[in-house]
């Protein structure tokens, strides 16, 4: 097969699968493009460290249209709670920034591996216990959420995910029921994106094309492919995530969790 027909082939898989992913668990499909973008890019000649960096902001950008589809289709159920988009969204733009602008780009590529391993590995034992939250306990007021969104803003943007892996236990844990928090965090993974693609794009706007189609961090070719491709994907996936049980929505979620930390620990060590 020709090497661009398998690149394109590659990209449009891993697009389709993101995209179903992303409706179906409200994650914006970073969690699981990311991995993936990494083993792409590095197969083609760019150092490990940098693959990382690159599969992280191009994952992040194409959230952008990923979570529009998915909040779109997921408020057609009437499942999105605006009211807490309304007051997490603030400290997203905020955390989204200082994290894409500024802490990605000192940070280590084979670090952010291990990091993006650690967390979403923590991440995933805890939905996987599906331990149950006091019935008395609710979602924190405005300054209380808007702290929240400044970390899971400041986390997503050195994780190049769409924060679905942090504000949906989060929600859980607050008696949200599982089927709006997923779709609150389809909804929120747009913000996210903004803010953090706008700071991958002041920090890597001098840095050299490291293959062709290369735009500082972002990858052009994935972008533009695997977005057209999820867009189309993330409406059957929050179809299906409405029409599931909750207990296996969570131990799905769970568990693909586990498989994409084990991944990143052993490009972190490789």
């Amino acid at each position: 097969m020709d090497f661009g027909v398998l690149l394109v082939a590659e990209l449009i898989a891993l697009g389709i699968a993101t995209g179903f992913v992303a409706g179906l668990l409200g994650v914006g499909g970073g969690m699981t493009m990311v991995p993936f973008l990494t083993a792409i890019l590095s197969h083609r000649g760019v150092e490990a460290g940098l693959a990382v960096k690159m599969a992280i902001a191009t994952s992040m950008a194409t959230i952008v249209f990923t979570s529009l589809s998915s909040m779109r289709a997921h408020h057609r159920h009437g499942a999105v709670r605006w009211d807490y988009v309304r007051g997490i969204a603030p400290g997203i733009v905020l955390g989204g920034l200082v994290s894409g602008a500024g802490v990605f780009a000192l940070a280590k590529g084979r670090g952010l591996a291990l990091f993006f391993a650690v967390f979403i590995g923590f991440s995933a034992l805890q939905m996987l216990r599906g331990k149950q939250p006091r019935p008395t306990r609710t979602m924190p007021g405005a300054a209380g959420q808007a702290a929240v969104g400044s970390g899971i803003g400041l986390v997503s943007g050195l994780l190049g995910a769409g924060g679905g892996f942090l504000s949906v236990p989060f929600m859980s844990w607050c008696n949200v029921p599982l089927r709006q928090a997923i779709a609150t965090s389809a909804a929120l993974g747009f913000p996210i994106a903004l803010a953090n693609v706008a700071g991958y794009l002041i920090a890597g706007r001098d840095l050299p094309p490291a293959l062709p189609g290369a735009f500082g961090y972002l990858y052009l070719p994935a972008l533009a492919i695997v977005s057209v491709a999820s867009v189309t994907l993330a409406p059957l996936g929050a179809r299906a995530a409405q029409r599931m049980d909750q207990r296996r929505l969570r131990r799905i979620f769970a568990l693909m969790l586990f498989a994409l930390a084990a991944y990143m620990a052993t490009r972190a060590f490789a």
